[in-house]
């Protein structure tokens, strides 16, 4: 199915969030070991995380035990907070209002209004962004099988 294009970050983050929501409260993940678990570059990972730190939906720490945590609790962290973390707020359709140009120009009166295509897309990009609103980092720990946090664990960090 063709859609609206993300940038490849937002997977990242989207899997990056899950995973540290399945730690064990307090835990945190290094980029490193993030980058390691889905074999993603170090550096951009850890520099795409940060994004996630500015938006408040990861808490970073510094030092030998440092890393990433959510910030909140999972069932506060919408897939939209971290989209919109990732790709900002706007709609990905922009009408140009062609209508209004070449041969099959339209007189002004007839532009008075908001382009019936343009709504539909601004409708569609609503909904959308409510149903990503809908869906919390719980709500997708819910739907995993009930061994992928401690697998996850296991292999992120080395606890079970």
């Amino acid at each position: 199915m063709a859609g609206v294009k993300l940038p490849t970050s937002t997977e990242w983050l989207l899997h990056s969030a899950t995973t540290l929501a399945q730690l064990e409260p307090g835990h945190s993940a290094s980029a490193a070991q993030l980058a390691e678990y889905y074999d993603l570059p170090p550096a951009y990972l850890a520099k795409q995380l940060q994004v996630l730190v500015k938006a408040g939906i990861l808490a970073a720490t510094t030092g030998a035990r440092g890393g990433f945590r959510l910030a909140k609790p999972a069932a506060e962290v919408t897939l939209l907070a971290i989209v919109e973390a990732v790709d900002g707020t706007a709609s990905p359709y922009e009408c140009r209002e062609i209508r209004q140009q070449g041969r099959g120009a339209l007189p002004e009166k007839d532009c008075r209004r908001t382009c019936v295509l343009a709504a539909r897309m601004y409708d569609a990009h609503d909904a959308w962004r409510r149903s990503l609103a809908g869906v919390t980092l719980a709500d997708i720990l819910d739907s995993i099988p009930a061994t992928a946090p401690a697998r996850t664990r296991r292999l992120l960090t080395g606890a079970s």
